[in-house]
């Protein structure tokens, strides 16, 4: 079940949330894929993630592993690793949502300097968790998909058996290079719950999101997985990724 909940929690934290870093920062992150010897220096997370106004509507997308690597293999490698092989290159889809902010909400957007504006572009990460949670581990293992009121980084979803996925933003930085191109990290710290046990980990996902046309957006997004400091291999790993995934994204209005 944990490389399923991996997997599924790298497809949620594409649709969730970033501020603005020094430009060219996660451009360069990106170029060195896959030599990432450390976590990315970004800012603490505190607000939902402002998208581009092309980014709003309803949107089908498209999801594929390209590319997976255990760069500490064979002394770590992560619960699951060798089972996602049969992820790659496998299309995933379902629909995702992007809509104007609710401003009445007092936790978003406190800051008066953007007060005024208008229109601002969000997630609906509730929709858009539950979509994807349903795609990739069935209708019948998703009971809901929840975000909470005071905290718009967290989220919280419920699966069958009394398991809970509990993820929960901590950084995040952004740049726009161009009106047609939004590049994102965000950090997250993730909670896999059952009655029995607990296991947790660190992952970050950094993505480039290229307008094509007003009804298409395409994405190279990566995520790679840090250990917790509560697992045994934590000194051994510290801020090195224990596994690496690449994927293609597809959105189409």
């Amino acid at each position: 079940m944990k490389f399923v909940v991996i997997l599924l929690l790298n497809l949620l934290l594409i649709f969730a949330f970033p501020q603005n870093t020094q430009a060219g920062e996660i451009a360069n992150r990106l170029a060195a894929y896959p030599n990432w010897n450390g976590k990315p220096n970004i800012s603490q997370a505190e607000k939902d993630l402002i998208y581009p106004k092309w980014m709003a509507g309803t949107w089908k997308a498209t999801s594929i592993l390209r590319e997976q690597k255990a760069p500490l293999s064979p002394e770590i490698v992560t619960p699951g690793f060798e089972k996602n092989e049969k992820y790659l290159n496998k299309p995933f889809t379902f629909q995702v949502r992007f809509k104007p902010q609710n401003l009445s909400n007092p936790s978003i957007l406190s800051l008066s300097s953007l007060a005024p504006k208008k229109n601002l572009i969000v997630a609906d990460r509730t929709f858009n968790g539950e979509n994807i949670a349903k795609a990739y581990l069935g209708e019948n293992k998703v009971l809901s998909v929840k975000g909470t009121s005071d905290n718009p980084n967290r989220q919280i979803t419920f699966l069958a058996d009394n398991n809970q996925l509990i993820s929960t933003i901590t950084g995040r930085s952004q740049e726009t290079p161009n009106p047609q191109e939004f590049l994102t990290i965000e950090i997250t710290q993730q909670l896999f719950q059952r009655p029995s046990s607990i296991y947790l980990n660190e992952v970050e996902t950094t993505t480039d999101y290229q307008l094509i046309n007003p009804n298409k957006v395409t994405a190279k997004q990566v995520t790679a997985i840090y250990l917790s400091p509560e697992d045994p291999d934590y000194f051994k790993a510290i801020n090195t990724p224990v596994a690496i995934y690449e994927y293609e994204l597809i959105l189409e209005k």
